[in-house]
């Protein structure tokens, strides 16, 4: 019994999710191996929503299958039609797993430049800014000065 429980509105809102998508993973004659679960695994920790190829005649040998991922990954069970299933599992926080205490400091910004002609994609760069770096108007990353007090503020506290 996997441990993610979905109700039916949350389950039909992942199937329309996953009509689009094409099958990440394929388990072939060899049934499920080891190689096939960790493969799973990393699709899931990469996309959460996947779905699953079975190549396979026997239908009670795909629900084994089904099943047993479902148990073995700690994924919710969306979709079993024919030979294909769908899983699906949250993803990992990305930023909570960068920033190691979850306090300031490293942290991953995403700057979009939109092409001049605008018939472009817009560019997308991620980029990892310091505690003491901001990002300035053109996308650069410039480090932070050190604040200036007036010379009234230092002669009063001499």
């Amino acid at each position: 019994m996997p441990a993610i429980q979905l109700t039916p509105a949350q389950r039909k809102e992942k199937r329309s999710d996953a009509h689009h998508l094409d099958p990440v993973v394929m388990i072939g004659a060899d049934g499920l191996t080891p190689a096939v679960v960790k493969e799973t695994d990393a699709a899931l920790n990469a996309h959460g929503l996947i779905k699953v190829r079975i190549f396979s005649d026997d239908r009670t040998n795909r629900e084994s299958i089904f099943a047993s991922l479902c148990g073995e990954l700690n994924a919710a069970p969306i979709q079993h039609i024919g030979k294909l299933l769908v899983l699906w599992r949250p993803l990992p926080d990305l930023e909570e797993a960068e920033r190691a205490d979850g306090k300031a400091g490293p942290r991953v910004v995403k700057i979009v430049k939109f092409s001049k002609s605008g018939n472009h994609r817009p560019q997308v760069k991620k980029l990892r800014v310091l505690g003491n770096e901001r990002v300035a108007q053109g996308g650069e990353i410039k480090r932070a000065k050190k604040r200036l007090t007036s010379v009234k503020k230092n002669a009063q506290d001499q």
